[in-house]
């Protein structure tokens, strides 16, 4: 039985020594290799088409091309590319913009390096890393950023059941699905459905951009 193959990475930092350290933290992992590094927006998404990498690392600030724009051009091109943002976790306000363009999610630059490696494995995997906590308190903090929820919503939310706008909502909140299934008295298989479900008459990518959906059209505020 032939061994899975190892997770191909491509960092993007417009800081050498800092992909140097992701190099030196990543590097010893058996299951992931990184196959090149970049130093700006414009030679990430290039290389994102040419290498076709399962995980970029993305940094947001950086020249020619901002993590935000190179994220949104890579999620474009509908590459078979996941992108994990790296921030500044403070000070980045365009966190919440890196997953509306398709982002799977964000870590502080300081993350430990064990948390690092889970990270990019679970974002190969299809799923996503931000926790749904932290993500309410990215939202809550930059609310200003987020469109005026009696606008237009980008979605219609009728097409959900009552039952699937009530996962939602809960996912909105920061519950798992374990929280979910005890809040709604079902089972976390059937909290699993439902949120499959969701995702896939909403067209969105994981339940990240799901939480950002529920804030964006007023289906939960800021700091409820």
């Amino acid at each position: 039985m032939s061994e899975a193959r190892p997770i191909r990475l491509l960092l993007a930092d417009d800081q050498p020594l800092l992909r140097t350290g992701f190099r030196m933290v990543l590097g010893g992992e058996p299951d992931l290799d990184i196959v090149a590094e970049a130093g700006d927006g414009v030679e990430a998404v290039e290389l994102a088409r040419r290498l076709l990498p399962d995980v970029v690392l993305m940094d947001i600030r950086m020249p020619r091309m901002d993590g935000v724009a190179a994220t949104r051009a890579i999620v474009d091109a509908k590459l078979p590319v996941r992108v994990l943002i790296l921030t500044t976790f403070d000070l980045d306000e365009y966190v919440v913009g890196a997953l509306r363009a398709g982002a799977s999610g964000f870590l502080a630059k300081d993350v430990p390096a064990d948390d690092l490696v889970i990270a990019i494995r679970t974002v190969a995997a299809g799923e996503a890393v931000v926790a749904p906590r932290i993500l309410k308190r990215l939202l809550d903090k930059f609310a200003d950023a987020l469109p005026d929820p009696s606008a237009q919503p980008p979605r219609d939310l009728r097409v959900l059941t009552d039952r699937e706008r009530e996962v939602l909502v809960q996912l909105a909140r920061g519950l798992s699905n374990a929280e979910i299934a005890r809040a709604l008295s079902v089972s976390e298989t059937t909290v699993k459905t439902h949120v499959g479900h969701v995702l896939t008459k909403l067209g969105l990518r994981d339940r990240v951009q799901a939480v950002v959906l529920a804030y964006e059209t007023g289906l939960v505020r800021p700091g409820s």
